[in-house]
């Protein structure tokens, strides 16, 4: 039997990681809920809540896949080969992380779309309006939705077949620093615009007074989604990690980069939005009928606003790549496919979902489900369902099930770390802490409460 791929260096590990948990949300979504929600109030909330269950279960996937080194349900089946419960775990992150890919290649998608019509001159706006009805003709056109999405999976694709050091690595190694050197320099800009204060201030001024009820819920949601955990990323990518690689202080520096994308996402725009008077809002609406206006109104915009997209794909780039692995890890590990054979299916199985999912704006806007065009009700089964129970149960698992003396084992590296105090939290956290919380976010998910 061949030699298992895995990654190579410590700085490969980290920066694959941090790919996985950096994505599109980091660019609109995190900026958006933070300037709305308190600032840096809303902050602090945040980080407390990722301490709490984001960054507990994120280092316990991450563990079980080194332990088992293995796909993220033959993870499962080797450490609880006579309990089929917990064996679901690996299933139900297959089934997020395809349902997941077949909308999110459609996003991606359209930020791959925008970097070339950045390119010839055609988002020229100075206004929101006329650059949403260009997002419409985009979205609303079935081949242009096709199109973008398939490019989308065969770039990656084509990535992925290379493997995980050649591909995963070598390509997360040149994309993240990228990443923070394109967003620095858009900092840079925004900053310098006349009345950029304004927009410094919705993203970090600190409003206690908006820290409500929801707005806590809002920031345990988000400290869960953020780390790419419930899906089986973490587990397939914890079975590349290195043998001496210490788990914790690599995810807890995964979770203070991915924190710093974010905000740095928030300083390259909001200041920028503030300075020409345009209205922050949240989504789609933002990066793509906002962002562009804001850009072109700025000397050098047409260079700014190219790198922007070209940040946001890099972004959305690491996310797919890391839940791409998922399926195909599966599928070479457990059925004995060829990298290659494994990628293709894969690829062919999304692009086919993902049919329905890249027309929801048009063609199938109609197809309805519980009220959900296809786009949505992916959305809603993969992040309100089945990632909340794959969290849950993952926390369940590492606490109740897999115990102490092994979390201390898997944990110290053998003994070589010390780190006893830590992993005693850890334990705490997720035999009690995280099972709970995460158990708010999937009934808040449901619309319970």
């Amino acid at each position: 039997m061949s030699q298992r791929d895995a990654f190579t260096s410590t700085f490969g590990v980290l920066v694959a990681t941090l790919g996985s948990a950096v994505g599109l949300g980091n660019i609109w979504k995190f900026p958006y809920l933070t300037g709305t929600n308190g600032g840096a109030g809303f902050l602090l909330v945040y980080l407390l809540a990722t301490l709490l269950v984001g960054l507990p279960v994120m280092i316990a996937e991450i563990m079980l896949g080194r332990t088992a080194r293995a796909n993220a349900v033959s993870t499962l089946a080797q450490l609880a080969p006579r309990q089929p419960l917990w064996q679901s775990i690996g299933y139900m992150g297959l089934l997020a992380a395809v349902l997941i890919l077949a909308f999110y290649t459609e996003v991606a998608g359209w930020v791959f779309a925008y970097i070339v019509k950045a390119l010839r001159g055609q988002l020229q706006f100075t206004d929101p309006h006329s650059a949403a009805a260009a997002f419409g003709a985009l979205v609303g056109s079935p081949w242009q939705a096709l199109l973008w999405q398939w490019l989308v999976l065969a770039f990656t694709g084509g990535i992925i077949m290379l493997g995980v050091s050649k591909g995963i690595e070598a390509v997360t190694k040149r994309l993240m620093p990228l990443l923070f050197l394109l967003l620095f320099l858009l900092c840079v800009r925004s900053l310098t615009l006349p009345g950029a204060m304004a927009g410094l201030a919705f993203l970090l001024q600190p409003d206690f007074g908006k820290i409500t009820t929801s707005v806590v819920l809002t920031a345990l949601g988000l400290a869960f989604f953020k780390l790419s955990i419930g899906m089986g990323t973490m587990i397939t990518y914890g079975s590349y990690f290195r043998d001496e690689q210490n788990i914790p202080a690599t995810a807890l520096r995964v979770m203070l980069a991915d924190l710093s994308v974010s905000l740095l996402a928030g300083v390259a725009i909001f200041p920028a939005v503030f300075a020409f008077g345009f209205a922050p809002s949240a989504g789609p609406s933002l990066v793509f009928m906002t962002i562009p206006a804001v850009f072109y109104s700025m000397p050098g915009g047409s260079l700014f606003m190219t790198l922007f997209f070209v940040l946001t794909a890099i972004a959305a780039t690491g996310a797919i790549l890391s839940i791409l692995e998922v399926p195909v890890a599966m599928l070479t590990e457990r059925l004995g496919w060829h990298r290659r054979k494994a990628t293709l299916v894969t690829l062919f199985t999304i692009a086919l979902l993902g049919v329905p999912a890249a027309l929801s704006h048009g063609v199938t806007a109609g197809w309805k489900l519980f009220g959900l065009n296809p786009f949505e009700l992916f959305d809603f089964i993969s992040s309100n369902i089945l990632l909340p129970l794959g969290g849950i149960l993952i926390a369940l698992f590492a606490g109740w099930v897999y115990g102490l003396p092994k979390l201390r084992d898997a944990l110290s590296n053998h003994g070589q770390l010390q780190n006893t105090r830590i992993i005693g939290l850890l334990y705490l956290l997720t035999r009690y802490v995280a099972p709970l919380l995460v158990a708010v976010i999937l009934l808040k998910g449901l619309n319970v409460f």
